[in-house]
Order: C-alpha cells, then sequence, then structure tokens
C-alpha cells in the first residue's frame, strides 16, 4: 500500500500521560478510566479509537451511499470500545451503532452499513483480529 496520508502522534507516560500530533491540532490529557482503577481525568486510548473507527466508518458510508446513489448525509455512526482482560493481556471489542436518515429503507440500510464495512480501512484493519458488532438503529 502507498500511503496517501500518515498521521503521526507521540504519547508519553501510557495511559496516565499526554498524546500529541505532530502538527500540535492534538494535544490531549491521558488518564486511566474510572472503571478501570484510574482517575478519569483525562481521555483514554479507547475513546480515541471509537471516535476515529465512528468517523471513518460515517465517510466509508457516505462514499458507499455516493455510490449506490443514496442519501445517507444525515446518518450518525457511535463507536462503542470495550477492554477487557484476554489471557495473559487485554483485548478489545467494538460496536459499532448507525443511526440511518428515515428515507433510508431497512434493506437499503443493512447493504450500505455492509458495503461500508468492507471499504472502511478501521474495519478492514480490524477484521479477524476483535470481534466488531455492527448496530442499525
Amino acid at each position: 500500500m502507498d500511503a496517501l496520508y500518515t498521521a503521526v502522534a507521540t504519547a508519553t507516560h501510557g495511559r496516565d500521560g499526554r498524546a500529541v500530533s505532530s502538527d500540535g491540532k492534538l494535544d490531549l490529557q491521558l488518564a486511566i478510566p474510572v472503571e478501570m482503577g484510574g482517575s478519569g481525568q483525562g481521555t483514554n486510548p479507547e475513546q480515541l479509537f471509537a471516535a476515529g473507527y465512528a468517523a471513518c466508518f460515517a465517510s466509508a458510508l457516505g462514499l458507499v451511499g455516493r455510490q449506490a446513489k443514496v442519501d445517507v448525509s444525515d446518518a450518525a455512526v457511535t463507536g462503542e470500545v470495550g477492554i477487557g482482560k484476554q489471557g495473559e493481556g487485554f483485548g478489545l471489542s467494538v460496536v459499532l451503532r448507525v443511526e440511518l436518515p428515515d428515507s433510508v429503507d431497512e434493506a437499503t440500510g443493512r447493504k450500505l452499513v455492509e458495503q461500508a464495512h468492507q471499504v472502511c480501512p478501521y474495519s478492514n484493519a480490524t477484521r479477524g483480529n476483535i470481534p466488531v458488532e455492527l448496530v442499525i438503529e
């Protein structure tokens, strides 16, 4: 693959540190979630992954919608990224909740969501590695 763009970010002090992009547009305090014994006084990698995956999937949905001549410009995608113990380490799971415009019928919506799942770079990166559930609301 020839990269069209490469994002660069540096994290220091792990989950209780800071993440900064090379252009300075992203500069976040990181913190372990309260549910995992932390302070919760910052964002965490799972929130960043959820936001990135949701945005990427929404873009992929827009692409396949335009190709099919179906207006999904008002669609919303919510990413839920779970983290939990897996063997000796930790694993992730994802639920993508896709809210389609009322004008899109159920069969067409399901088809577009499945097509978006095939072209979304995040979906391609996670396929076969972590469970990803698609929910149409």
